[in-house]
């Protein structure tokens, strides 16, 4: 297989450069705690990590839109001050972003995680510094999907698209990078899985770190 001809390389968050499960995980449980529902057992909760919260709080959760914002409220005032460092870089992230440094490979993160705490999270891990641009959810101010942060992104590095490829592990990278033209790399180390990936045209499937390295 020829290398991969993009410079910009934009990666997901959740899933793809950190394990966050069992922070995100254990906030939902303590929002569900506090709001008088049902606490779902762990493995229950698995598919909660990556999409943004509102989505799966109202689709999966089946709540109506004031009571899933009130949910993300509460959600986070544990996620912000605990969930947030229950959290691990996944092995072999490090290398493979020092590998990318050194073949002059510029380097973003753009994912559904609100961009405060995204900034916080990778700077706590010392991967801020490989990183041109950390575009988060901002809904506040209409970034509220996958694709308007990656477009938010490539707007900020000034980048041309058929320069720029996602990495990620769910569905929705693969959906907002699709949206916009781009192509994306799904990767088998997250929270997502290969029937997944096909089913919605990833456009290469990777196994491993060094999988990913030796694309470019």
């Amino acid at each position: 297989m020829d290398t991969l001809k993009q410079n910009i390389i934009l990666f997901d968050l959740d899933g793809t450069l950190t394990d966050s499960m069992e922070g995100v995980i254990r906030s939902v449980q303590y929002m569900q705690e506090k709001m008088g529902m049902r606490v779902w057992e762990f493995e229950e909760l698995r598919f909660i990590v990556g999409p943004p919260l509102i989505e799966s709080f109202t689709k999966e959760l089946a709540m109506e839109l004031p009571k899933a914002e009130k949910a993300v409220e509460v959600f986070r005032e544990r996620y912000t001050t605990v969930g947030l460092f229950e959290n691990k870089v996944f092995p072999g992230i490090m290398e493979l972003l020092e590998e990318l440094k050194k073949k002059g490979k510029r380097m973003a993160v753009a994912t559904s995680k609100k961009e405060d705490q995204a900034v916080r999270i990778l700077e706590h891990f010392g991967i801020a510094p490989y990183l041109e641009v950390i575009g988060g959810d901002a809904r506040e101010i209409g970034r509220d999907t996958k694709a308007k942060v990656i477009e938010y992104v490539l707007e900020t590095m000034g980048a041309a698209k058929d320069d720029v490829i996602m990495v990620g592990d769910r569905k929705f990278d693969i959906i907002g990078a699709h949206a916009l033209g781009l192509p994306c790399i799904a990767v088998e180390w997250g929270y997502g899985d290969r029937a997944e990936f096909e089913a919605h045209d990833a456009d290469i499937i990777a196994s491993t770190t060094e999988d990913v390295a030796k694309l470019f």
